[in-house]
């Protein structure tokens, strides 16, 4: 059986009382699709950027919760990350035009009602960017968290939609699952209200939504492969790698995950690594790691070891 099929068939065991719940999400967050729609450019830029106002003074708050919930990450750079998805995102959105007319023979038409899931390793970070993108074009959403991630992610959604409702949103143009399960999220990624799925997550609930009959957007793991040629300026390149597979304890799905280097710099690059505090493990070293790390029936990486500092 597949996995697709495995969670089609556990979805059928919803209770009547849990699929009553999600239809009326959907039904509430369509209804408010169907409000919104109608909103100004204006009106959709105003209420983007009140949710921006209050994303920003609560950054390290909703990163310490993500944090003390996931235990994944560094603190100070899921702070960072908050402030990225809040400030950097409205700076690059905010003069653009994604309502009503855009041109002489351009037309921004809302979607309507998003199914948006996020992932563990940036929870509050992702709800963020995805709720201020959606209130900018004028979409709602129903937010999926990570089931291990989802008091920080829905505490996120919630300070987004009470000011985005004050500066004049629909009621329920963002809501979230209450204690979320695959089940949940399968369930609604069928539902006849939900017109576009935009999935944040592991490999197999990304393919879960690209195989949904729906359209889909959907970003899953990176595991950036890095490749270093011998003309690269080494010390830069050095520099670059850590500062990115140290920040946020390497969770971000662009941060390296595997480094080729070309044989006749391969000595040197290793040194500056060791020069810049980087370890080099040893055969026994990577015997150990591997032990603890690698999940033997998967060969996956171990969720336990997943965004971990080095004890």
């Amino acid at each position: 059986m597949s996995r697709t099929q495995e969670l089609e068939r556990k979805a059928k065991e919803l209770t009547p009382e849990r699929i009553a719940y999600l239809d009326g999400l959907a039904e509430r967050a369509s209804k408010a699709a169907a409000i919104f729609r109608s909103y100004t450019q204006e009106q959709a830029d105003a209420i983007t950027r009140a949710m921006v106002i209050a994303a920003l003074p609560e950054a390290r708050r909703l990163a310490q919760m993500a944090v003390e919930e996931t235990t994944i990450g560094v603190l100070e750079d899921k702070v960072m990350k908050n402030q990225v998805a809040a400030e950097f995102v409205w700076n690059a959105i905010k003069g653009k035009r994604t309502v009503g007319a855009i041109s002489e023979d351009q037309v921004a038409e809302p979607i309507g009602l998003i199914l948006s899931l996020t992932p563990i390793t940036n929870p509050t970070s992702t709800v963020i960017f995805k709720c201020l993108v959606a209130a900018k074009t004028a979409n709602t959403l129903i937010i999926s968290a990570h089931s291990r991630a989802h008091r920080c992610a829905n505490a996120a959604a919630k300070l987004l939609y009470e000011a985005g409702l004050a500066a004049g949103a629909p009621e329920d143009f963002i809501t979230w699952i209450e204690n979320p399960t695959r089940e949940d999220t399968l369930y609604l990624m069928k539902h006849p209200l939900v017109q576009l799925i935009d999935a944040t997550g592991g490999r197999g609930m990304v393919k879960v939504a690209y195989s949904s009959g729906k359209p889909a957007m959907g970003v899953g793991s990176g595991n950036t492969a890095t490749y270093v040629h011998k003309t690269a300026n080494i010390d830069m390149a050095v520099v670059d790698i850590i500062t990115s597979k140290t920040f946020d304890n390497g969770v971000i799905c662009a941060s390296e995950g595997t480094l080729l280097i070309d044989e006749e710099i391969y000595d040197k690059v290793l040194a500056r690594f060791r020069e810049l505090g980087g370890h080099v493990a040893s055969p026994e070293e990577r015997e150990k790691l591997q032990s603890i790390m690698v999940d033997p029936g998967t060969c996956a990486v171990h969720p336990m070891a997943v965004g971990r500092g080095a004890l």
